[in-house]
């Protein structure tokens, strides 16, 4: 039997619509579906108020995709939006929704004032996010170096590469690959530099296009983070997509961050986007380890001259205002941009080189920053006494 749309399609009909009336595929309710490597990815759309009570939905169609002779896994989300996927008949296209301001959107725990409960991922002690307002800021670059900084401390570290659309760490790290499972179920992260990995461009082509919509993404993170052997770790740095959209929102209100490093480049345009970056995590509690300058400045390697490029010091000016720890300053060099793309993170390449010691001062006020919001929350944590 070949793997294909159709095949999908097919088994897909088996499954039973939301009140056993039709199938998903005939209701319109199957999403486009993508298919890599033997993977099945697609989303089910369900009405939002029973989406909860509709789980067994979601599961009867992975099941039912699972059971297809060549398929090696399947992803199903949820939606509560019409997709139009052209699958079986089409549903009617609904009237839009009028606009919300972005203000408007809800915050986890809006009605009782708190969030809800987060569940630990189990063997790693504490989750950093490492995020931006916006791309092109080296984001990605400065967590690969993070980590690699953290690990130069003595600790045990994972990377989990978060950006679905982007991914880099295949590169960043120079792996190559797909990870294997440990017991059908669960992957074995990849390693390199002493880093255990995990990101979704190994499991897709490096030119595979991810047309996803955003329940497809968060239900992909959530596999990579909480379906992975990652074993026993001290801290498991997340590069964080860039933008502050539905993604990340959910990924701040679901997962138990023990902080977020905001990076940021100089210029009034970038700093911009890192506050809103700044306000989503402060909505949802997230405490705030620092931001990050980078590209802070150039030195000509031929005459030593220094040139502020992007203009300087307007990160550190930003968390003075917010009252936000500021991580510190990393250059514009020629070493970090060649080694990132060689597969070899500066910190790794040159570990006693001047880039290195900077991303390791940063890995250093980062630990201490979030041993300091650790603390901090253990104190807010209800105390039980008993008399």
């Amino acid at each position: 039997m070949t793997l294909d749309r159709h095949t999908v399609i097919d088994r897909l009909r088996t499954v039973k619509g939301p009140d056993q009336e039709g199938d998903i595929v005939s209701l319109g309710l199957v999403s486009e579906i993508f298919i890599a490597d033997g993977k099945v990815f697609f989303s089910v759309t369900v009405p939002a108020n029973r989406a909860e009570e509709l789980e067994s939905l979601r599961q009867a169609a992975e099941a039912a995709v699972r059971s297809i002779p060549g398929v090696k896994g399947a992803m199903v989300a949820l939606t509560a939006e019409k997709q139009g996927g052209g699958m079986g008949t089409a549903p009617q296209r609904p009237k839009p929704a009028p606009a919300r301001p972005a203000a408007a959107h809800p915050v986890a725990g809006s009605q009782a004032g708190q969030q809800p409960a987060k569940a630990d991922v189990p063997g790693i002690k504490a989750i950093v996010a490492v995020a931006s307002g916006k791309g092109g800021v080296g984001k990605s670059t400065t967590a690969v170096n993070l980590a690699l900084g953290l690990k130069a401390l003595g600790l045990k570290v994972g990377i989990l590469d978060a950006d679905i659309y982007g991914p880099s760490m295949p590169r960043l790290l120079g792996i190559k690959g797909k990870p294997q499972t440990a017991d059908g179920k669960t992957l074995k992260p990849m390693e390199a530099y002493g880093l255990k990995v995990m990101s979704m461009g190994f499991l897709v082509d490096e030119d595979t296009p991810m047309i996803w919509r955003g329940p497809m993404v968060v239900s992909a993170l959530r596999q990579m983070l909480r379906d992975v052997a990652w074993g026993e770790l001290d801290v498991l740095v997340v590069d964080m997509p860039p933008g502050t959209g539905d993604v990340q929102l959910t990924m701040a209100q679901q997962v138990p961050l023990a902080g977020a490093v905001i990076v940021s480049t100089p210029q009034d345009l970038a700093l911009i986007d890192a506050r809103k970056g700044l306000n989503m995590f402060k909505r949802v509690d997230v405490p705030l380890l620092g931001i990050v300058e980078n590209m802070s400045y150039f030195v000509a390697p031929d005459t030593g001259k220094r040139y502020d490029i992007f203009g300087h010091g307007g990160a550190k000016a930003e968390a003075e205002r917010l009252g936000v720890p500021f991580l510190g300053e990393v250059p514009l060099t020629m070493d970090v941009r060649e080694t990132s793309d060689a597969g070899t993170p500066v910190v790794a390449a040159n570990p006693d080189g001047a880039q290195a010691i900077v991303y390791r001062a940063i890995a250093e006020k980062v630990m201490s920053e979030m041993g300091s919001a650790m603390t901090a929350a253990a104190e807010d944590a209800p105390k039980i006494v008993f008399d």
